[in-house]
């Protein structure tokens, strides 16, 4: 049986090598082979009108969508919202191209991008182009899809984390604004005595999770030679589980998932008195607490020493092109198209899709679009200084989505019997290491 997938595709080099190697990524070297005998894509015919479809979950999506076509007569996009809740959207998307039938374009979050390489699910988008607008976009963004010399997605946007406050019941219970992650449990403890909550420690949310473990020096990923390294259970990441244990055993803080119906409802009743977001959480919070507008201010994530200046990042999204697309160069010329032309870019914003990748077109002021709600700060201050500090050195692996799915079981698990947090890292270190080699990858655990 070939190793080349259904464009071309050499699996060994998706699935390690020297060549990967050279760019720093294990699963890379990947692209369309041009002695596979395969062609590439006919041209579209001038004057041909396609349709192209496009599977987003961003919110406002529709409104840059409604533009293009309304400028785009003979490239029309059919947008498809797909759910994003638990990773729905990406079993979806895999589904389909496991099928032969996935969609044009697709919005995949940089940590998921490699779980695509390995379905040979992208398109190398080099030979359409994409070296002529890499200019346009944050540098570290535009790493995050590239493998060996191959470009497999069009940056959207960052989520550089903070710490979303309701000011108004911070100052009536004197509580302070935590710096640090002692003064967090601090706050949390005050919080308490007033039979209210700080927030939750979200079992499910694995993404979260890994900007807290990001933020304090963690790498869980890494290559040596043409083998992965898996390291979730580093001593950074056992501190972070040790942090938010001890939190969860102490009950001072709720372990409820965020982002559906009761934490909404602890949200809007101020019985949470704050969260751990990122930038895209300003268009979230005003669209589920409404009418506490005005009382939100956002602060720096709290630091594991008074003085430093450490972010990360949660969320962060692509455009990216399915390689059975039949017009691959219209649907990446729409898709650097919608992240970087400025009437896009603002329909974005406005609909709260996260920090912009592209560096023009775009203003720190066009980020506060909800000041009222936060009281009048410039907030998009905040989430400037945070994407600065972020460590723009944290690598993604292969098979991430899985890797979230193992920590909501395994957490959920832990707070259920009241075994240990590091038993958890211990846990998802093993499987994440035996789901990469099921892959035919190759790795060292150091």
């Amino acid at each position: 049986m070939s190793s080349y997938g259904p464009h071309g595709l050499d699996r060994r080099t998706v699935l390690g090598g020297a060549a990967a190697v050279a760019a720093g990524l294990a699963l890379a070297g990947c692209g369309d082979s041009d002695d596979s005998g395969e062609k590439k894509p006919a041209a579209r015919k001038k004057g041909q009108k396609v349709t192209l479809t496009f599977w987003s979950w961003v919110p406002g999506i529709d409104k840059p969508v409604d533009l293009w076509n309304s400028k785009n007569p003979e490239v029309q996009i059919k947008l498809e919202k797909v759910s994003a809740v638990n990773g729905a959207q990406y079993a979806k998307m895999h589904a389909a191209i496991k099928a032969g039938n996935p969609p044009d374009l697709g919005q995949v979050e940089y940590p998921v991008v490699p779980s695509f390489l390995l379905d040979n699910g992208l398109l190398d988008l080099t030979k359409y182009g994409a070296a002529d607008v890499k200019g346009k976009f944050e540098g570290w963004q535009w790493q995050q899809s590239v493998f060996g010399d191959g470009v497999f997605a069009i940056p959207q946007a960052s989520g550089p984390m903070g710490l979303f406050v309701r000011q108004d019941l911070f100052d009536k219970w004197e509580v302070e604004t935590p710096q640090t992650w002692d003064e967090y449990e601090a706050a949390a403890k005050a919080i308490r005595k007033k039979d209210a909550w700080i927030e939750t420690f979200a079992p499910t949310n694995g993404n979260r999770f890994a900007g807290y473990a990001w933020q304090a020096g963690a790498r869980w990923f890494g290559v040596e030679g043409d083998s992965w390294t898996v390291t979730i259970d580093d001593e950074p990441t056992g501190r972070v589980a040790d942090y938010w244990e001890s939190l969860v055993r102490q009950k001072l803080i709720k372990t409820i998932p965020d982002r559906q119906n009761a934490w909404y409802k602890d949200i809007q009743t101020g019985d949470m008195a704050a969260w751990v977001g990122a930038s895209w959480g300003d268009a979230l919070l005003v669209g589920n607490a409404p009418k506490t507008s005005g009382k939100w201010r956002v602060a720096q994530l709290p630091q594991w020493k008074k003085g430093d200046n450490a972010s990360a990042n949660w969320g962060g999204s692509t455009t990216a092109v399915f390689r059975a697309s039949k017009y691959p160069q219209d649907a990446m010329d729409f898709a650097v198209w919608l992240n970087t032309d400025p009437e896009s870019i603002k329909l974005l914003i406005d609909g709260g899709y996260g920090w912009p990748s592209a560096k023009q077109g775009w203003t720190n002021g066009d980020m506060e679009g909800q000041r009222d709600f936060f009281g009048g700060q410039k907030y998009s201050e905040v989430f400037e200084a945070a994407g600065k500090a972020v460590d723009t050195s944290w690598q993604w692996g292969p098979a991430v989505d899985t890797l979230y799915q193992r920590f909501g079981d395994a957490f959920t698990a832990a707070i259920g019997d009241g075994s240990s947090f590091r038993s958890v890292l211990k846990k998802v270190q093993r499987q994440t290491v035996e789901d990469l080699k099921a892959k035919g990858l190759k790795v060292e655990t150091g």
